[in-house]
């Protein structure tokens, strides 16, 4: 399966939160599911799939390695650990989460062991994730850009990280942007709201809209239903040059994800 354009986000979601959102968005259709060994919601994700109904071959699944079994060692045992608790045999995608800190364990070595899981069956694809342009290239060195699948990134209207994005694209590698709506500080911006009413759109799809328009997979979440299926109908809104360039105008580089010792030096 090739990656999917949409899908939904369980960042910050456990419990009978998770297990609702997943419910609902594979009822409404969803069929790409973006969780995280750090994200602890793994198992409550593993079974409202289990009790959905909706066949395992119809869903694509990604997972993404925490920095304590980035190691050659660690990596497939935390991978078979994930499968266990997502109820599952494999995974669809399985990335990199962040780089290891100060190259504890260098990239290298991680995507040897992502290849050798690939390999064993327990993931379809591999990728990485919050990779700079310095660390692409060296996963690009490593492996080989086509066995890439995506580098997921913080991307949104103010932090359009054009320079990654770019290279990722001259080496056929997709974009996965994560934290699409900033945290729904796009969704209050006269411009997006502008776009979203000549549209009778709402902010939420135009944003995720511009983003699926530049190439890019999108993984939006929430925890309400009518949230989900509306997120859903970005994938029908076509926006013309002028909202893409009105949008473009937007970017201030306004980063929100840079956890102290974990964030690499951002281009």
């Amino acid at each position: 399966m090739t990656l999917p354009a949409f899908g939904v986000g369980t960042f910050r979601l456990q419990g009978q939160a998770v297990i609702d959102s997943v419910r609902n968005a594979l009822e409404l259709g969803y069929r790409a599911i973006d969780t995280a060994q750090i994200y602890g919601n793994e198992a409550d994700i593993g079974r409202a799939i289990e009790d959905s109904g909706v066949a395992r071959s119809e869903l694509f699944l990604t997972t993404k390695i925490w920095t304590e079994s980035l190691s050659a060692d660690a990596l497939i045992p935390s991978l078979k650990d994930s499968l266990a608790r997502l109820r599952t045999d494999h995974v669809d995608l399985t990335l990199i989460h962040w780089p290891s800190p100060e190259d504890a364990v260098p990239l290298e070595e991680s995507l040897a062991a992502l290849l050798q899981a690939q390999q064993q069956g327990l993931t379809r694809q591999i990728g990485v994730s919050n990779f700079s342009i310095a660390l692409m290239e060296r996963a690009i060195a490593a492996v080989g850009a086509p066995a890439i699948a995506t580098n997921q990134i913080e991307l949104h209207p103010y932090l359009q990280n054009r320079k990654v994005a770019d290279h990722a694209a001259a080496h056929g590698i997709r974009i996965t942007s994560y934290m699409t709506l900033a945290y729904g500080k796009v969704l209050k911006d006269p411009v997006i709201e502008d776009i979203a009413a000549r549209h009778r759109a709402t902010p939420a799809q135009v944003a995720l809209a511009w983003a699926m328009q530049l190439g890019h997979a999108v993984i939006p979440s929430s925890t309400r239903r009518e949230n989900l299926a509306s997120n859903l109908l970005a994938q029908g809104l076509k926006l013309d040059e002028d909202d893409m360039a009105r949008i473009a105008a937007l970017d201030r580089g306004e980063r929100l994800v840079s956890p102290a010792g974990l964030a690499p030096a951002w281009d």
